[in-house]
């Protein structure tokens, strides 16, 4: 083997990506009405790419060198002592919610028929590993113009059946962390921040995805930062930590990382279930488990991508801002998104409820709006409990839903992400006056 002919090989290979990426992801001119106004999308340059071209020269395609430099900075980034990677948000939410059916926490664990807090109006990722494990979801309704959890309707609704809290900060708008986590020492319950909106979010001065027992990240496409695919689950708590672990890992219960043996220095010398004495521990499973793990090609994307994350954020605020400066001409046919008190969001998007007697509906707006090429989205499921795979399943409305019912009807978001530009907010600036002025000459008439 030549090794330094290999070495300049690869630094020809490497040095011909970033020109390759200047030619091919040459920004391109907006064009008002033909380009397209996207609520997200990637935004990276070359360094993504020559991470990922380094990674696949490597072709080291289990976790490697990459994940452990990605889960590190995730780990020093949030001020967390562990970080385990894995194939996607849900698959985080639902490895997170794994840990804690787990029979090695004893009393604690989570079992079937518990009752778990969380809301509807979010997206279904949170609620559906609750199901999957055959507890029960008990639904709280949300607050507007926060959309997160009403605290008070959650402190009523729980009951000495509620044993987890598992919620996220919607849209990257921290919930009350404060009241939760202090409901939760109160009723010793377990919390799960899904974090997966909210990558780069702060409450009272600490990252969201810090604070509870477990939080969840998503690196999908339309997220913070991306990975293409991918995912992540933070904790403080080295039990809680083997548990994703293990559950990530096809329930294993041995925690040496890729190409390791005998960390524990006791590979063949202990008693686990009816297994013979001194078996493999690389082959003992503790745990009902799955395969989720990240390959070393994404972790390289996304080490290079976390390395933006501040630039990210603030470019999502001021973004936040500018759709602010746009919609608050219309106080009276919207209701504009608020902060927690005591956030700062890292917006993921810019959300809007058309006012109940304003002279149009949601639809009407961003059927205009997606008709000049500006993608809008709902707030994702709207009423989960009224989604055809939730409505016969086993859950709890805690009282009532009615901000969940009107957000449904009534809301609608418009990205937050750093590609977009000026002359993208002045279109959809002209965009909106228009479908306004339209709407007030008809109710004039």
């Amino acid at each position: 083997m030549n090794i330094e002919k290999i070495k300049s090989l690869r630094n020809d290979i490497l040095s011909k990506t970033v020109e390759y990426h200047k030619e091919r992801f040459a920004e391109k001119e907006f064009i008002p009405g033909k380009t397209r106004v996207n609520y997200a999308g990637r935004v990276f340059d070359e360094e993504e790419l020559t991470n990922a071209v380094s990674a696949s020269l490597d072709f080291w395609l289990t976790e490697g060198r990459y994940s452990e430099e990605f889960s590190e900075k995730i780990a020093d980034f949030l001020d967390v002592e562990h970080v385990l990677l894995t194939n996607s948000g849900s698959s985080a939410n639902l490895l997170a919610f794994s840990a804690l059916t787990s029979e090695k926490l004893g009393d604690k664990r989570l079992k079937a028929g518990d009752e778990v807090i969380s809301v509807a109006a979010g997206f279904p990722a949170t609620v559906t590993p609750i199901i999957q494990y055959g507890l029960i979801p008990v639904f709280v309704d949300v607050d507007i113009p926060t959309y997160n959890i009403d605290i008070e309707m959650m402190r009523k609704a729980i009951t000495p059946k509620t044993r987890c809290i598992f919620i996220a900060h919607t849209l990257g708008n921290p919930f009350d962390l404060d009241a939760v986590m202090g409901l939760a020492a109160e009723h010793d319950l377990w919390v799960i921040e899904d974090n997966c909106d909210a990558f780069g979010s702060e409450y009272k001065g600490k990252k969201t995805g810090s604070v509870a027992h477990l939080s969840t990240i998503s690196f999908y496409p339309a997220h913070h930062i991306t990975t293409g695919e991918g995912g992540a689950i933070c904790t403080n708590d080295a039990q809680l930590a083997l548990l994703v672990r293990a559950f990530r890992d096809w329930g294993r219960d041995c925690y040496c990382a890729g190409g390791e043996n005998n960390t524990c220095g006791k590979r063949f010398s202990q008693q686990f279930g009816n297994l013979p004495f001194g078996f493999d521990h690389k082959y003992v499973y503790s745990e009902i488990g799955y395969n989720l793990k990240m390959t070393d090609i994404q972790a390289a994307i996304g080490a290079a991508q976390i390395d933006k994350l501040p630039e990210f954020c603030e470019a999502r605020k001021e973004n936040f801002k500018r759709w602010t400066q746009i919609f608050s001409k219309y106080p009276n046919y919207f209701v504009l998104p608020e902060a927690t008190e005591g956030a700062d969001p890292a917006w993921f998007a810019f959300i809007v409820t058309v006012k109940e007697d304003a002279p149009f509906k949601r639809d009407d707006v961003t059927g205009r709006l997606n008709k000049k090429l500006i993608e809008t989205r709902n707030l994702f499921a709207g009423n989960m409990t009224k989604q055809p795979g939730f409505m016969n399943r086993e859950w709890r409305i805690a009282d009532h839903l009615e901000n969940t019912d009107f957000i449904m009807n009534n809301t609608f978001f418009l990205g937050t992400y750093p590609g977009l530009t000026e002359e993208m907010f002045a279109y959809v600036e002209g965009v909106l006056k228009e479908f306004v002025d339209e709407f007030v000459s008809q109710e004039s008439c």
